[in-house]
């Protein structure tokens, strides 16, 4: 008997992890001919954790122009220079068109460690210069002349990064969510359709429970996609873009991502990584969710 219920669950799971991922590839919401940037903390957030949404997106069928932008290289064990070459190889076999695609910093604003509070501020403000640098030059009357001649001044659609939670807690990670907020509350203060003019999307955090079961949190995640999203109606509000998005990956995405760490990052893989890349939720499963911003 057991051994025909241990059959039962090696056939059963893979089959609805591969189910669910034909699923958030041919039913659920995407985005087709955007242009998008992943702001990121360092050299590795990219593969550990937004795999499946680089590998979703980068779909050539679906035209999207997808960017990352870094703002440290990782300096924190004196590997920086490394890391940074590091960052290109793993961007490359995620899907990124060029490498040109991916811009990273490294300057003392952003200092890798985990007791490194990042401000909120010098994080907008890399962005307003990056994404919206017509805005960003101008101030006062001028800006809101600017905003009122051209409704489309921003340089990207939509802005991906972690949520409030920063998902594995790290101080820098969270202080891209807040210096997101910051840029595009910013924004929407020049002129209120800023609103509507980027759509900032946050990587869902997950219980520790959920962190290291893999694929298994497959379906876990869409089925409780499809109650949020049927709480989000209930409240009557009808945002442009998708308020949730699932992404999850297939047999050969979810080893693209895991080759994009152990081939692209090869310094960062220690003992307790390859736990990480063979049982951690975020190398097979995203869910990402549309924030509001005031």
């Amino acid at each position: 008997m057991d051994l025909y219920l241990i059959l039962a669950i090696s056939i059963l799971l893979p089959s609805l992890w591969l189910y669910t991922a034909h699923l958030s590839r041919t039913s659920n919401p995407t985005f087709r001919k955007k242009r998008i940037c992943l702001l990121i903390a360092h050299p590795d957030d990219e593969a550990m954790f937004f795999s499946p949404t680089l590998l979703a997106l980068t779909a050539p069928d679906l035209g999207n122009h997808v960017k990352i932008l870094c703002l440290s290289n990782g300096n924190a064990d004196g590997l920086g220079k490394v890391r940074e070459k590091e960052l290109i190889t793993s961007v490359k076999m995620l899907g990124l068109g060029s490498e040109n695609d991916a811009l990273l910093l490294d300057t003392s604003d952003f200092v890798d460690s985990m007791t490194s509070k990042w401000d909120k501020l010098k994080v907008a403000d890399v962005l307003g210069r990056a994404f919206s640098p017509s805005v960003h030059k101008s101030n006062g009357r001028q800006a809101s002349e600017k905003a009122g001649s051209n409704t489309s001044m921003a340089t990207i659609d939509i802005l991906i990064t972690f949520d409030r939670h920063g998902v594995s807690g790290h101080p820098n990670h969270i202080a891209l969510y807040h210096g997101a907020k910051e840029w595009l509350t910013a924004l929407s203060k020049v002129k209120k359709s800023w609103q509507s003019t980027v759509d900032l999307y946050t990587l869902t955090s997950v219980s520790l429970s959920r962190k290291y079961i893999s694929v298994v949190d497959a379906l876990t995640t869409f089925s409780f996609g499809i109650l949020w999203n049927m709480r989000a109606s209930q409240r009557g509000n009808k945002p442009k873009g998708p308020r949730q998005l699932l992404f999850v990956s297939g047999m050969m995405q979810w080893r693209q991502g895991q080759r994009a760490m152990t081939n692209g990052h090869k310094s960062q893989m220690r003992w307790f990584r390859w736990g990480w890349i063979g049982f951690g939720r975020f190398m097979a499963v995203n869910d990402l969710r549309r924030e509001d911003v005031a």
